[in-house]
């Protein structure tokens, strides 16, 4: 299966969680609080906790590796994040979050074989990942690798979605989908609800100004939903960024990635047992499935 792009996807909706956890997680909005964030809402953190890797960046420069938030919405918290923690305390403070995460949830656990032997194998992965032209990833490769087997877990799964994330920015550019057309032509397939979709910041006004210029193109129809050429080019845009994110299960190989997915099963069992993770996500979890090929 390996072998197969779409293996690439559900690697990803696999790991994803596994990794997403943090952003709902007590133990990191504690960590975030240490550090002086407001953690009534969890967008001033979030953005502290992602763009930490890119050093002190500005809030256009945030906006452009991640997309598909409003450039408004990355001006309320970039870089007023780093007059509260500077990215290298961020980084750090990132470290122990996961670290106190990982022993909530595993407990025991964190000290057997099997998290040892995910680790490795999801190392290998991230490592044999391209970052070139992908600047969320680099950003995150270029961190130097923790130690703890769950901690380089965690890092080698970041590593990995940001590399999948920034292919995805690449497809979406190519096929003519500015970043809140990228959102609404995603709701209008069913990946999650327009109510999901306006945490990412864009108004009323923006978000029907986007659906028009859809429409106009045959993208969706008078109700928003996506016509069938609306569903072709999302699915154009989810195989090129199943393509573009294939390269680390390649060459991981076929035996190495499916015992990865063994050895990951559990984990992600556990973080759905926490009841922390939304029923739904922007990013299409568990909704949007590889289209045959």
């Amino acid at each position: 299966m390996a072998e197969d792009p779409g293996f690439a996807r559900q690697m990803w909706h696999q790991l994803e969680p596994v990794h997403a956890l943090f952003w709902y997680s007590p133990e990191v909005f504690a960590e975030a609080r240490g550090l002086g964030y407001d953690v009534e809402t969890r967008w001033p953190s979030y953005f502290a906790w992602r763009a930490a890797p890119l050093g002190a960046a500005g809030g256009q420069a945030v906006s452009s590796a991640f997309y598909s938030f409003s450039p408004r919405m990355v001006a309320e918290h970039v870089p007023a994040a780093w007059t509260v923690a500077p990215p290298d305390r961020v980084l750090e403070a990132r470290m122990r979050a996961v670290d106190r995460m990982y022993r909530t949830l595993l407990g025991d656990g964190i000290a057997g074989p099997d998290l040892a032997e995910a680790a490795e194998l999801a190392r290998a992965a991230a490592e044999a990942a391209s970052t070139a032209g992908r600047p969320l990833a680099a950003a995150n490769a270029d961190l130097p690798w923790p130690d703890e087997p769950h901690l380089v877990l965690w890092h080698a799964i970041g590593i990995l979605r940001e590399q999948r994330g920034d292919g995805h920015v690449a497809a979406l550019l190519t096929r003519g989908l500015d970043p809140v057309e990228a959102l609404v032509s995603f709701a209008a397939v069913g990946a999650a609800s327009v109510e999901t979709f306006a945490s990412r910041g864009w108004t009323g006004e923006e978000w029907a100004a986007a659906r028009d210029r859809l429409a106009s193109r045959g993208l969706v129809d008078a109700d928003g939903a996506a016509t069938d050429r609306g569903r072709e080019l999302r699915d154009d845009v989810e195989r090129t960024t199943d393509d573009l994110a294939h390269e680390p299960w390649r060459t991981l190989g076929a035996a190495k990635a499916e015992r990865l997915a063994q050895l990951t099963m559990p984990i992600l069992v556990k973080v759905l047992e926490t009841g922390l993770m939304p029923a739904q996500n922007t990013l299409g979890i568990g909704k949007v499935q590889a289209p045959p090929r």
